[in-house]
């Protein structure tokens, strides 16, 4: 393998990353090659204007410890600006139990497992721009809700959080997209990461009130190789975990069909949100994280 894919774990497919340690672990490791990676600061929450200081936290940005006054007490703070907390955000994460599924199992991780690694590393780069974010879980009802905070014991949680969550139930994202919708009193970002197993309309409707009630939404959509393409087989047997109905079909006389139709149904999202200034992006889950992370930079250069 060459060395720059060594120092860059954000350009690694998912199965390789599968293999290489813990969620909190794989996030820095991801987020530090992405970081690396960029051509500019992505510290975009800190501004030039100076607002106050406060007590040095494990996990803060090194860059912004005021020297003198560590000089002065021999404690060390870090100065905040006055944009250092204008952002909050709030991670919706499906946990529902077809995020469980793998096309290729042994080889391909789950949708969960890319899902919870795009969360821990977006949070992770929230966190050290000073922003504060939180996560809930959910399936056809919440399963769990961390509100949003800041900091490096709140990072920890939400990895803690997302070690323990395990799919199952049917896919609602209304239900989580609702609760959020009644929860905030601030605008800000929601962080929509799901396979879209849904009902397209009522969920269209949710993301549409939150964009309506002036919060930024961004929309990743998850989609396992196989969900693309039928599997070469001739004679293949469908099972839905959330419904737990079977079918069997001739793969060869519906492929083309088939493909057609997956593509249809993202273009159909695609062509619902986008004009509402929802952002939308596909993420294929043997492709490297560095897409998910790009595409959250590109949502905060327009908010900043």
């Amino acid at each position: 393998m060459p060395r720059t894919r060594d120092r860059r774990p954000d350009l690694l497919d998912p199965p390789t990353l599968a293999r290489l340690g813990g969620l909190e672990l794989l996030a820095r490791q991801v987020v530090e090659g992405f970081l690396m990676g960029l051509h500019r600061s992505p510290h975009r929450g800190f501004s030039a204007e100076f607002a106050e200081l406060r007590n040095y936290q494990p996990g803060d940005d090194l860059r912004y410890i005021d020297w003198r006054m560590y000089g002065r007490s021999d404690r060390f703070f870090v100065k905040q600006f006055e944009e250092e907390t204008n952002l909050r955000a709030h991670l919706l994460l499906d946990v529902s139990a077809s995020m469980d599924w793998s096309s290729r199992p042994g080889e391909l991780p789950p949708k969960l497992w890319y899902a919870k690694l795009i969360a821990a590393a977006l949070s992770l780069v929230l966190i050290r721009q000073g922003d504060t974010v939180g996560l809930t879980t959910f399936h056809h009802e919440i399963v769990s809700r961390l509100p949003a905070r800041g900091g490096a014991r709140q990072w920890a949680e939400i990895t803690h959080r997302l070690d323990e969550a395990s799919a199952g139930g049917r896919t609602l994202p209304q239900t989580g997209l609702r609760d959020i919708a009644t929860r905030l009193r601030r605008r800000g970002l929601v962080v929509l990461v799901s396979d879209l197993l849904v009902d397209r309309d009522e969920t269209l409707t949710a993301l549409r009130f939150l964009k309506h009630r002036g919060h930024e939404v961004l929309v990743m959509h998850l989609i396992d190789p196989g969900e693309r393409d039928l599997p070469p087989a001739a004679d293949v047997r469908f099972f839905d975990p959330e419904s737990e109905r079977e079918l069997g079909i001739n793969a060869a006389d519906v492929r083309e069909d088939y493909r057609e139709a997956v593509e249809e149904a993202i273009g159909e999202w695609e062509r619902a949100l986008v004009p509402e200034g929802i952002d939308y992006h596909v993420l294929d889950t043997d492709q490297p994280l560095s897409l998910a992370l790009r595409a959250y930079f590109r949502k905060r250069e327009r908010l900043g």
